[in-house]
């Protein structure tokens, strides 16, 4: 039998047997999510075609082109995505390869079978604990089924492609891609969460960020002084300032460092965290009860307390303007029902 790595964990980490995805999603990404499991059918379609035609090619490119690994290669590597599996009580270990390539990156692929490509300039950048927050990210990238359902989207938006030529079809389809934009950042904050229940190193987590924003020289740089700097990019400057935000964000598919940095620190300590460690959270055998409209009222809620945290007066405005409208709306609803003899409020 091998030897044991020096990556084997070296303390009792926390499993969750049968831990819905649900446990750990952001809110948005769990609206969106219930909802698409909910059109049974249509996946299953789409698992069996991207398992025929794009997976298998996919599959077939990186076992030909880089490195899978296993016990007999990058050992311990191999040892985080089984632990990370076991962690989040996965049916199945996913392959893993590796691919020389200097950019820091790594992506869950596939559909029917997905797997983990990590790019060598990734792990040549973070610790093993750090890199075992990665792997436990992607992990829950599977488990989520991010891959499918995004695929999923795709498919929706090339056939709502061909309403463009419809008037305003350009600026109806350009609205979906915003939202979907949105959809997958707040994919890779539900993701973030999923790393952190694997590893259970919070100072990991914040450093992978940290490295990933200014490279491998931590000495030079300060958690405390990080945050501060995620707050002074949420407090913005002035109204502009947070316009400019909104427009560098559109074409993202990631959030900023400093946001995912700042998201995974709120995160552990609102409590959630904890609750999920002690043996409180959602099991995927009640997957199939899950509500859309509860889910739809959860991710309304997140954002509008997203809102009232943030100091950036551009989401102020837009907070300010929409409870204007709601409010000048309630008052035109209250003036057509005093007309129509309705009831009226003499409080």
């Amino acid at each position: 039998m091998p030897d044991m790595t020096e990556n084997t964990p070296d303390r009792a980490r926390t499993r969750f047997p049968g831990i819905s995805s649900r446990a750990y999603e952001h809110p948005a990404d769990r609206s969106a999510l219930v909802a698409l499991r909910s059109l049974s059918g249509f996946d299953v379609v789409l698992r069996k075609m991207s398992g025929l035609i794009n997976e298998r090619s996919l599959r077939l490119m990186f076992l030909g082109g880089t490195v899978r690994v296993g016990e007999d290669q990058f050992r311990n590597i191999y040892d985080m995505v089984r632990d990370a599996s076991y962690a989040l009580d996965m049916p199945e270990v996913p392959e893993l390869y590796v691919r020389q390539d200097p950019t820091p990156n790594a992506m869950a692929l596939g559909s029917d079978n997905p797997f983990i490509v990590l790019n060598t300039g990734l792990i040549d950048l973070l610790d093993d604990e750090e890199l075992r927050f990665v792997v436990g990210h992607e992990v829950g990238h599977i488990l989520s089924g991010h891959a499918v359902y995004q695929t999923m989207m795709q498919i929706l938006l090339q056939l709502g492609s061909r309403l463009a030529w419809l008037p305003l079809g350009n600026v109806g389809i350009a609205a979906i891609i915003i939202g979907l934009r949105e959809w997958f950042r707040k994919a890779e904050l539900s993701s973030d969460r999923a790393g952190l229940l694997v590893g259970q190193d919070l100072d990991a987590a914040k450093r992978v960020h940290m490295k990933l924003a200014g490279g491998v020289r931590l000495g030079e740089m300060s958690s405390e002084a990080f945050l501060r700097q995620a707050r002074e990019y949420d407090e913005a400057g002035d109204v502009r300032d947070g316009i400019l935000k909104f427009l560098n964000l559109l074409g993202q598919s990631h959030p900023f460092a400093v946001i995912r940095f700042a998201e995974i620190d709120r995160w552990a300590r609102s409590g959630e965290y904890d609750r999920i460690l002690a043996g409180d959270y959602p099991r995927r055998d009640d997957d199939g009860g899950a509500s859309v409209s509860d889910g739809v009222k959860e991710a309304a809620r997140s954002y509008r307390e997203s809102w009232e945290r943030t100091a950036d007066p551009f989401v102020g405005k837009v907070r300010d303007m929409a409870d204007a409208a709601a409010g000048a709306a309630g008052g035109l609803f209250d003036r057509f029902a005093r007309r129509d003899g309705g009831p009226t409020d003499r409080n």
